[in-house]
């Protein structure tokens, strides 16, 4: 019995770790595209925000993500765009949120 507690702890332990573990990407990435077409709102959506669009690492290279609507979880809601940060020898992608 002892071994199964210490087991499953063990397993919930690494799964919280690799639930906030960040990957450190050596390569810096490519600016910002200057210009994102924005698609007018659709009329169906007409309180929703416009998430810019970012770069993602694939595993091999930067791919670009466009941007989309979204609707925002409550009224007054401000997106904050996620952002590639320097540290720890690299870069780290922190994603963006609501505020």
């Amino acid at each position: 019995m002892k071994k199964q507690i210490l087991t499953a702890a063990c397993a919930l332990f690494l799964t919280v770790g690799a639930a906030n573990a960040q990957i450190v990407i050596r390569i810096g990435p490519p600016p910002p595209r200057p210009v994102e077409v924005i698609p007018v709102v659709p009329p169906a959506h007409h309180d929703w925000v416009w998430v810019p669009g970012y770069h993602r690492w694939d595993g091999h290279g930067y791919v670009w993500v466009p941007g989309s609507y979204m609707r925002p979880p409550h009224r007054g809601a401000v997106w904050v765009p996620g952002e590639w940060r320097a540290e720890r020898g690299g870069h780290v992608w922190h994603p963006g949120r609501w505020r």
